[in-house]
């Protein structure tokens, strides 16, 4: 299947078609763009770099089964997504690969279960995630500075601080 997608300011029009019935697709084009409301073709789009943002109907969602809500770039790669997606408040809560993989796929991006497991080792092995075993034996995952807020050691007073305390 060939997929052809218009945008016009706000608006968006996608057809699917069989690769022979590719130039009947490409004539619908024009009478789709006539279908869309006049007020969001002729709106000025916005310009930005994004290639993909969350769909509108993740947004209803509770926060805990919420698709995260990004702006991926179109040179990121697969370590760069899985650290927005957890940068977020999508990835305070614990995740599990079958969470990560269906927040990817919300945006497209089908990659293979070992490839997302990999991605999400390594990023937990430089600390910018936290992994561990849940009850059921899964690794979960968040976000590492959840807890960073937690972990850090109280500052300890200066020498300076602590002569100033002490009686003369």
């Amino acid at each position: 299947m060939t997929k052809i997608r218009v945008r016009l300011g706000q608006a968006e029009a996608e057809v699917e078609a069989e690769p022979e019935h590719l130039r009947e697709a490409i004539d619908l084009v024009p009478e789709l763009t006539a279908k869309l409301p006049k007020q969001s073709r002729d709106a000025v789009p916005e310009a930005r770099e994004a290639v993909a943002e969350a769909p509108m109907e993740s947004r209803d969602q509770p926060l805990s089964s919420q698709i995260p809500v990004v702006n991926l770039e179109k040179g990121d790669s697969l370590a760069d997504v899985i650290g927005k997606f957890f940068a977020g408040p999508w990835g305070r809560d614990r995740r599990k690969l079958s969470d990560v993989r269906e927040a990817l796929q919300s945006y497209g991006l089908n990659y293979p279960k070992q490839s997302v497991a990999v991605a999400l080792l390594r990023l937990a092995k430089t600390t910018k995630l936290r992994r561990f075993k849940a009850e059921d034996g899964e690794f979960v995952y968040t976000s590492a500075s959840t807890f960073s807020s937690i972990l850090q050691p109280l500052a300890e007073p200066s020498l300076d601080e602590l002569a100033a305390t002490q009686p003369n």
